[in-house]
């Protein structure tokens, strides 16, 4: 049966490329949380999580549930940078879910880690905005071109978001070619 005019092919090895460009982002700041919440290992579980399926393990229950955790763990943490990394985590382990649909909304699952990332490390930094745009090009350069071939099939990232969705956005610039100019 043929795909639907608003559905992307993805494979397993997309998903898996993805989710480890994810985790690695999401690595960056886990410090962040640990430092806040030193005794809260739901945001390293869930990037450990992440890594296991991006190295070829199962895309179930488990992963799905190290997501949520770190979610409830970000809700948990005393600092804005905490909360921020644990998100960061949880997108990592989130990756694995991006549907093959053909909206804007659905990189955030191939970004939102880098984005969250870039955030926690902004303020980390007492908010300095260098901060977040040197974490981007990090991100950036940390793309496989695997990653950037998922994201291309997508149409760019949405707008709103707050200073994550502007992270996120930049970080979507980062990675595709620049258009034609007319």
């Amino acid at each position: 049966m043929p795909a639907q005019a608003d559905e992307i092919a993805l494979s397993k090895q997309d998903l898996r490329e993805v989710t480890a460009f994810a985790a690695a982002c999401a690595e960056t700041v886990l410090a962040v949380f640990e430092t806040d919440r030193p005794d809260d290992p739901r945001p390293r579980q869930a990037i450990v999580a992440a890594w296991e399926f991006a190295r070829g393990g199962e895309r179930g229950k488990a992963l799905r549930d190290t997501a949520w955790a770190a979610l409830k763990a970000a809700q948990s943490a005393d600092t804005e940078a905490a909360r921020e990394a644990a998100r960061a985590a949880m997108s990592a382990a989130g990756a694995a879910y991006l549907h093959p649909l053909a909206k804007a909304t659905q990189v955030k699952h191939i970004l939102g880690a880098g984005g969250h990332a870039a955030r926690a490390a902004e303020l980390a930094a007492a908010h300095h905005p260098d901060t977040g745009a040197e974490h981007v090009q990090q991100a950036v350069q940390r793309a496989t071109p695997a990653v950037v071939q998922v994201l291309q099939r997508f149409p760019a990232a949405p707008g709103g978001g707050g200073r994550v969705g502007e992270l996120i956005r930049m970080l979507d610039a980062g990675l595709r070619p620049p258009a034609p100019a007319e």
